[in-house]
């Protein structure tokens, strides 16, 4: 039998990512995705905020890792491997996201060998789009 076509293989993947059992419990919705790029929202729920109407902290950090991951899935080509995990996280945290869904957008800015790094912002998914954090990260993908 031959191997599947890579192109099917992660697009299989994008399309089953947003079911894994933490993304799912996140609520996490896939936007887009193109080479190298993902775009990803997530509601304002009141079970995902911290203090107050804020999200917790670490649910943003997490929409940085499950984005920037994505990114790098989406560019990837399977023959290279298919066993993955983040290396590093860089979270800055610039504004509460208070009540609003939120987008993140993950680039990938080099892609090496094994080792694959990203950006990632996340703003507020209105028209104002307020910035709430950005974050770098590196993915190995082997």
């Amino acid at each position: 039998m031959p191997p599947a076509d890579p192109a099917a293989q992660i697009a299989a993947l994008i399309r089953m990512f947003p079911q894994i059992g933490f993304q799912k419990l996140l609520g996490i919705e896939v936007v887009e995705t193109v080479p190298d790029r993902a775009v990803v929202r997530l509601a304002h729920r009141a079970e995902l905020c911290g203090g107050g109407n804020a999200l917790h902290g670490g649910v943003i950090s997490s929409l940085i890792d499950l984005t920037g991951a994505l990114a790098a899935w989406s560019g990837h080509d399977p023959a290279r491997g298919m066993k993955a995990s983040t290396v590093t996280l860089t979270v800055n945290y610039i504004g509460a996201a208070l009540g609003e869904p939120i987008r993140a957008t993950g680039v990938v800015r080099r892609r090496g060998k094994e080792l694959i790094f990203c950006d990632v912002e996340i703003v507020e998914d209105t028209a104002a789009a307020r910035l709430v954090a950005t974050g770098s990260m590196v993915y190995r993908i082997v």
